[in-house]
This record gives structure tokens, C-alpha cells and sequence, in this order.
């Protein structure tokens, strides 16, 4: 799903008939699986499924049940003739009573986990009449003296409303000699199965021959997802080849949400993998600091511990020398005018500072010579400083000398910084520092801050695409 590759266009109407036979097959599987704990619905307002339906299950009317069903259709063509005080009517009535009784006790819905219904049937007649027991509740009900009084036409209407559908409910499932209830399903689905089982052939046997190095398993593994349309079992799961179907014929474009799996499962693994990386290379660093390797790697002291060199060359007089070099070399020259002008100025303060200076300030010429002195001295000293720090760059001996104070310097702090003890306390500071970094920030790095770091990401990846789009 994540490559949405144009077919060609006899393909694409390929892929979207067989996608289009996958997506029906799926939607008969969801309906069989659905069937029965919707039969109830598919009862109350579309009956006609459930007479077609009913026989690839299994289901077939509970006898007890329906036939409690016809006393009462007797019952309603009975009274209908004699009125409800006729001595045929009491019979009828008293034969209801005890199939009541009976349905209490035996309780039909059991076999096929109905047994809620039941209740609610019970509740309802003992709502009714307002008796605390079900089987006199309804043995009041089926009686002359009560249905005359409350009115027969009233009594059997609340019957019809509220207890009659839900008797009809309840059926009998046919069970197989494998224990298992009786399902002709795979009947309809075995076309599709075997169509799906043609279609997986051809394609194994293409992809085969477009790459001549893979074996049947690899071809057919090349195709894993509709492996699902042929299992007998399990047949929801035919939803991922449907779906994945659907994507390649392009008649369902799951880019935003594969988009959005690919996001979660990233931001969570990079939540974790940074702070294990992190935390690792800080663990690495505070090991290294607490054997005194960062001594070691001031001093190139291969005494401490055997040092792996890779270029004979101390790194850290290179930097410095370099950094010298680049300060005299180009950084001075561009910055001379300050220095100038701040010289100057120190010069200036002093001459203000000198007593005689400010008597002799009075007499005239004396500021304006004093400023070229000043100015001429801060220049001359400047230059000076300059070519003296070129000399000794360009100068070999100099640069020797420049070098060895440079190593001397550098071996005297070393050997100063490890006989005052304070090496052990910098590397205690360094190792607390460290262990603070973890607990504030790295152990604190948020789902949030994944989020939008891959956001970012993903706003850098589109900047090329809208370039060229909007170079077309």
C-alpha cells in the first residue's frame, strides 16, 4: 500500500473487477458472521432474509415455541366465534396456561443462548399483571375472569406488541456429527474461493517468470495478503487483501492513513531509540571520564592507557596552532583600526591622568600634539604587535619556540591540575553535569517533541516537490 504504482489501464480494469468480486465476498462473509446475533433484527424488518437465510445456517422454527404460537392463533379464531366465555375458549385458555408453565420451566431459548429473551418476557407479564411470579403471572393472564374484565381485544394486543415477537425469535439450530452447528455458507463462498485460487496461479506463475530467480515459495509469498481469500476459517481477516486490493485498483487511496501508521509507529520507536542512543553515548562519556581518559586525551599521555593515534599528530597543539595562525593571519588585520582607536584611547586616559599634562594642557598647540602623539603611538604599537606575532609564526624558531611553550604549557597545567587533586573534582562536576543532562532532558524528551520532529521531517521532504511544481 505504500508505492501506488500506475498500471497500465488493462490492468487497472483487471485489478478493479477482482477487487470489486473481493470487496462482495467480504461483505457476504460479514453478513454470515453477523446473521445470527442480528437474526433477531433482520426478523422485525426484512422477514423475507431470514426464510432464505435461515435454511444455510441450519435454522428451523423451535417446535415448542411455535407451537405455543398456534394455540394462540386458535385462540384468537376461537374467540373470535364463541366470545371469550365459551367453554371452548376455557379449554383453549387452560391448555395456554400450562404450555406456559412449561416454557418457564424447559426454557426453549437455552440451546441457542437466548435465554435473556426469556426474561424479558417473564418481566414484561409480570410487569403486567404486578406479580412477583412469572408462572402465576401468566396463568392470570390466560384466564376467562381476567381477560373479560380488562378486555380481551386490549390483553391479546399487548400479547401481539410485546410478547409474541419475541417467542417468535427463538429457533432450533441443526447441529453436525462435528459437534458444530450447521453452516452451508461455505457453499456460497467456494466459488470465490476458487476463483481467488485460479487468479493467486496465474499471478505466481507470472511474477515466476518476470523473475526468473524466485522459487514457487517467493512468488507466492509476493502475494501474502491473499492467501486470506482462501482460508476457510478466520474469513474476516479478508478484509486486509480487500483493503489492499481496493488500494491498488485505486478506488481507495489509504496514503493518509498508512501516512499516519507509518508516523506512530516511528515517533514511537524514536522516542525510545534517541533517549537509548542518548543515554548510551552519555554513559560512554562519564565511563571514559571517571577512568581519567579525557586527562589522557589533553596530555596524549600514553602512560594512563594504551591511545590508538591515527595521524602521529597531537590534535590538540594542531587546533591551537591553527587557531593562531588564522587570528594573526586574518583576523587582525581586519580588526587594526579598533585596536588602533582603543589604543589610542587608553593612551589618551593617561595623559589625562598625569598632573603636569593638565597644566600644560593650557597653552595652545599642546591637545592638538598630544592627539597626533597619541594617535601615532597607538598606531606604531599596533604594527609592531603584528609583525612581531608574523615573525614568530613564520619565523622556524620561532614557530619552535611558539610550539614547545605551547607543549609546555599544556604538560605543566596537566602535571599542576593532577598533584592539587583538582582533576578528581572536575571529573566528579563533569560526571554530576552529565547525569543532570539524562534527568532533564533526555528522560524528559516528550511523544510531543517526536511528533514534531517527524513533522519538520516530513515539511523538509515536501519543499523539493513544491520547487518543481512550481517550475512547471
Amino acid at each position: 500500500m505504500a508505492n501506488r504504482k500506475l498500471p497500465k489501464k488493462q490492468n487497472l480494469y483487471f485489478e478493479r473487477l477482482m477487487a470489486s468480486i473481493a470487496t462482495l465476498n467480504l461483505f457476504l462473509v460479514l453478513f454470515d458472521l453477523s446473521y445470527v446475533p442480528w437474526r433477531d433484527f433482520y426478523l422485525r424488518k426484512v422477514p423475507e432474509i431470514t426464510k432464505i437465510y435461515d435454511p444455510i445456517k441450519g435454522i428451523e422454527q423451535h417446535r415448542e415455541t411455535q407451537n405455543y404460537l398456534n394455540k394462540i392463533d386458535l385462540l384468537k379464531a376461537q374467540v373470535s366465534q364463541t366470545g371469550i366465555t365459551s367453554p371452548e375458549v376455557k379449554t383453549q385458555l387452560q391448555e395456554i396456561s400450562r404450555l406456559s408453565n412449561e416454557m418457564i420451566e424447559g426454557n426453549p431459548f437455552a440451546a441457542v443462548g437466548k435465554s435473556g429473551t426469556l426474561e424479558r418476557i417473564k418481566k414484561r407479564m409480570r410487569d403486567r399483571i404486578g406479580n412477583d411470579s412469572a408462572k402465576q403471572s401468566f396463568a392470570t393472564f390466560w384466564s376467562q375472569p381476567y381477560l373479560s374484565q380488562k378486555g380481551w381485544i386490549q390483553e391479546i394486543t399487548f400479547f401481539n406488541q410485546k410478547i409474541s415477537p419475541l417467542i417468535a425469535t427463538n429457533y432450533y439450530r441443526q447441529i453436525g456429527e462435528n459437534n458444530e452447528f450447521i453452516n452451508y455458507f461455505w457453499l456460497i463462498d467456494l466459488p470465490f474461493v476458487c476463483l481467488f485460487g485460479l487468479e493467486l496461479l496465474g499471478r505466481v506463475i507470472y511474477i515466476r517468470s518476470s523473475h526468473p530467480g524466485f522459487s514457487w515459495l517467493n512468488a507466492i509469498l509476493w502475494r501474502w495478503y491473499d492467501l486470506f481469500l482462501l482460508i476457510p476459517f478466520w474469513r474476516w481477516l479478508r478484509i486486509i487483501p480487500v483493503t489492499i486490493r481496493l488500494d491498488h485498483a485505486r478506488l481507495l487511496n489509504l496514503q493518509p492513513i498508512n501516512k499516519q501508521i507509518h508516523q506512530v509507529v516511528v515517533a514511537n520507536f524514536a522516542e525510545e531509540l534517541t533517549e537509548i542512543v542518548i543515554i548510551r553515548v552519555i554513559n560512554q562519556i562519564q565511563g571514559s571520564i571517571q577512568k581519567g581518559e579525557i586527562t589522557r586525551w589533553l596530555l596524549q599521555n600514553d602512560k594512563l592507557r594504551p591511545y590508538i593515534d591515527i595521524n602521529d599528530i597531537n590534535e590538540v597543539e594542531a587546533i591551537a596552532g591553527l587557531l593562531v595562525q588564522t587570528i594573526v593571519d586574518q583576523v587582525l588585520p581586519k580588526i587594526q583600526p579598533e585596536l588602533v582607536a582603543l589604543l589610542q584611547h587608553n593612551i589618551n586616559s593617561a595623559f589625562h591622568q598625569v598632573p603636569i599634562y593638565k597644566n600644560l594642557q593650557s597653552l595652545p598647540g599642546v591637545g592638538q600634539a598630544q592627539t597626533q602623539i597619541s594617535e601615532q603611538l597607538a598606531t606604531q604599537i599596533t604594527t609592531n604587535l603584528y609583525n612581531v606575532l608574523v615573525s614568530a609564526i613564520k619565523d622556524p624558531i620561532g614557530a619552535k619556540l611558539s610550539s614547545q611553550l605551547a607543549h609546555s604549557f599544556t604538560q605543566a597545567l596537566g602535571n599542576e591540575i593532577q598533584q592539587k587533586h583538582v582533576l578528581s573534582e572536575i571529573q566528579s562536576l563533569l560526571v554530576d553535569f552529565l547525569e543532570e543532562v539524562k534527568l532533564n532532558y533526555v528522560q524528559r524528551l516528550s511523544q510531543e517533541d517526536i511528533d514534531q520532529i517527524i513533522e519538520q521531517t516530513r515539511q523538509l521532504k515536501s519543499i523539493p516537490n513544491s520547487i518543481v511544481r512550481s517550475g512547471e
